[in-house]
């Protein structure tokens, strides 16, 4: 005799990050969602028209993943997917906020990219969508990524190997229990 399956509903998706609240503000701005909890360690972002959320944990081991991975690289162990109307505008839209452009893409009619600390997402029009997906070269995302690297923004290594030098962050409380 088996039990009944409970309720099961998925609240969020969590990434960690070396910093919750610097990766959360990223996402916060690319998808325009609200946060709804910010605590030291921790922060959830909710979209305006409810379904599960995004959260994003400190890690102070934090390791971005390789994309693509090689045997021995540290693996992605999930993407976030998002739909587009415009990819073009949706790419212009991601690397205006810190997000990267991946150098290879494996797909013309989906583009991957980075988050300030590494993580690979996808952006993607609906195959429904009438007429042919916009086809962005390969020479404008090795331009984006050349003027990306010449702004003065936070780099992975950055992120994970923080420069000695630099004064060091307020130690953190502890991180609540993200697997409730």
């Amino acid at each position: 005799m088996s039990t009944p399956r409970p309720s099961l509903t998925l609240s969020s998706t969590v990434l960690d990050a070396p910093d919750a609240a610097e990766l959360a503000d990223f996402y916060r701005r690319l998808l325009g969602w609200e946060t709804v909890q910010d605590e030291p360690g921790w922060v959830k972002l909710l979209p305006p028209g409810g379904g599960s959320g995004l959260g994003f944990q400190t890690e102070k081991a934090y390791v971005p993943p390789a994309w693509p991975a090689s045997t021995g690289d540290q693996l992605m162990m999930l993407h976030l997917d998002f739909e587009v109307e415009d990819l073009e505008a949706g790419v212009a839209h991601a690397v205006a906020e810190g997000a990267t452009p991946a150098e290879f893409q494996p797909q013309h009619d989906v583009r991957v990219l980075l988050d300030p600390v590494g993580h690979p997402f996808c952006l993607f029009v609906n195959e429904e969508a009438p007429g042919e997906p916009p086809a962005i070269s390969p020479e404008w995302v090795a331009e984006q990524t050349r003027e990306i690297a010449e702004q003065d923004r936070l780099t992975i290594q950055d992120a994970v190997a923080p420069d000695p030098s630099a004064p060091a962050a307020p130690p953190r409380q502890a991180e609540p229990d993200t697997l409730t």
